[in-house]
């Protein structure tokens, strides 16, 4: 088949070689963004002059019928026309005569190349900023189930203090807050138009970028024809918010993958997002969290490998840069995707809050409040410190934990400590007195909670 650009050359390459070189497989993705693009910039094209208008309409009809066509799986492609251009430029000129090759006047496929990729990832991440939201919800809707419910906190996954499951679950809320705030503030840089910058140089026909951007909802538009075409910052930027979100769901889905385990029995998760074992009937494996767990390694691969393509290359666009699609897509998927499964997985959780509690009572993670007793009566906080450590050791050597011992061996320990200590020690009011901003107390969590609330009401 000849080639759409083809004039040039003598011979053409064997089939395995457009194969290793066409983008089409993946890059037909962009098919509607293709087609909006072309929209836009024929009637542009019209507006300024340039193409009559017969012209304009034709080929505006043409696009039109290509695009109801790709929004019902209809179009086929071929390698032999390389990458989605070219594709859909031969389908018009099918379609409508040799007037339709007058649609690529003024524009080169590197310019409409980046505008398709800033369409389609405008679209995608308001999808994922949509997501993200979701599931904060599904947190704040256990969260507020459990503002009273107690677990042991940790620290180098040794019980370290009670904490209430509602504050524990809101810490991956405002971890999401903060992936939503970098996604909504990466748009600013997605929502610009590269349209018109032609292969590098700008074109000497009389275009308006403004127009095609303001046609194509763009904020703004590139100052400079070199940048416009060879920019993929936007998509870096794309991965790299990707792989901090994806890092926050892979914590969460560890501590579910945990959590579900016979040791803890903290949570059962429901089945509609477990597996069980091909060879042992009692097992119920938490593969959707595992698999999210071992999906963010690879969104991590995509932002490594993008930014060791675009680390050497000189301006404007070299072919190099066709390897920034198919990461950034399979990134897509995997977002949406990880993010879908996990507000199902928080939604249909089982929190058995017994066995949380009764945690909470068979380890030292109240040892900070005898700490805390002491240093509130005028004790340095270091010798505080030593005393209830002695006092650690000797429940560990005695086989009983601190609430287990009788009042004589506290004086013992120390003059100061009173019969009000057995209720200092309860897991229940060392969570409730903790109500520095951001604690875990249950009036602080509570208060939490209604920020929260609020920010999720906030268009």
């Amino acid at each position: 088949m000849k080639k759409l650009w083809g004039g040039r050359f003598t011979k053409t390459a064997e089939e395995w070689v457009d194969e290793f070189g066409a983008s089409i497989p993946f890059d037909q993705e962009l098919v509607e963004e293709d087609i909006e693009g072309s929209l836009a910039h024929v009637t542009m094209l019209g507006e300024c002059g340039i193409l009559p208008e017969g012209d304009v309409e034709q080929i505006k009809g043409g696009l039109i019928r290509l695009l109801e066509k790709a929004k019902q799986g209809e179009l086929k492609f071929s390698i032999a026309y390389e990458d989605i251009h070219l594709n859909i430029e031969k389908m018009l000129i099918d379609d409508i005569g040799p007037v339709g090759g007058k649609l690529h006047t003024g524009r080169s496929r590197n310019d409409q190349v980046a505008t398709d990729m800033h369409l389609y990832l405008r679209k995608r991440v308001e999808e994922i900023l949509g997501l993200i939201r979701g599931m904060q919800r599904a947190l704040v809707a256990q969260a507020e189930k459990h503002v009273e419910t107690i677990m042991p906190g940790y620290t180098h996954l040794q019980r370290a203090q009670p904490i209430s499951f509602a504050h524990h679950l809101l810490a991956y809320f405002w971890m999401l807050e903060r992936d939503y705030e970098r996604f909504s503030e990466s748009q600013k840089r997605i929502n610009r138009s590269p349209l018109g910058a032609g292969a590098l140089a700008g074109t000497t026909f009389p275009i308006d970028r403004h127009r095609t951007a303001e046609l194509l909802g763009f904020a703004d538009i590139y100052e400079n024809s070199l940048d416009a075409v060879s920019d993929r910052d936007f998509i870096i930027e794309f991965l790299s918010n990707s792989s901090m979100l994806m890092m926050h769901l892979s914590r969460l889905a560890e501590e579910l993958i945990l959590w579900s385990s016979q040791e803890f029995q903290f949570i059962e998760l429901d089945d509609a997002f477990a597996t069980g074992s091909s060879i042992m009937p009692q097992k119920k494996n938490p593969d959707m969290a595992e698999l999210i767990r071992g999906k963010t390694g690879r969104v991590y691969g995509h932002l490594m490998a993008l930014l060791t393509v675009m680390k050497g290359l000189p301006l404007a666009y070299n072919k190099d840069m066709q390897e920034d699609k198919e990461g950034m897509f399979d990134t897509v998927k995997t977002v949406i995707g990880s993010l879908k499964i996990f507000t199902g997985m928080i939604e249909t959780m089982n929190v058995r809050t017994d066995v949380m509690e009764r945690a909470t009572k068979q380890d030292f993670s109240n040892a900070t409040e005898l700490a805390d007793y002491l240093a509130a009566k005028g004790v340095p906080f270091r010798e505080a410190h030593e005393i209830v450590g002695k006092l650690v050791l000797h429940c560990i050597e005695q086989g009983v934990f601190l609430a287990d011992l009788p009042l004589d061996v506290y004086k013992e320990a120390s003059p100061l400590f009173e019969e009000d200590i057995y209720d200092a020690l309860h897991p229940r009011t060392a969570v409730n007195r903790r109500n520095s901003a951001g604690g875990t107390g249950f009036a602080e969590v509570r208060a939490a909670l209604a920020k929260a609330k609020q920010l999720l009401s906030t268009p």
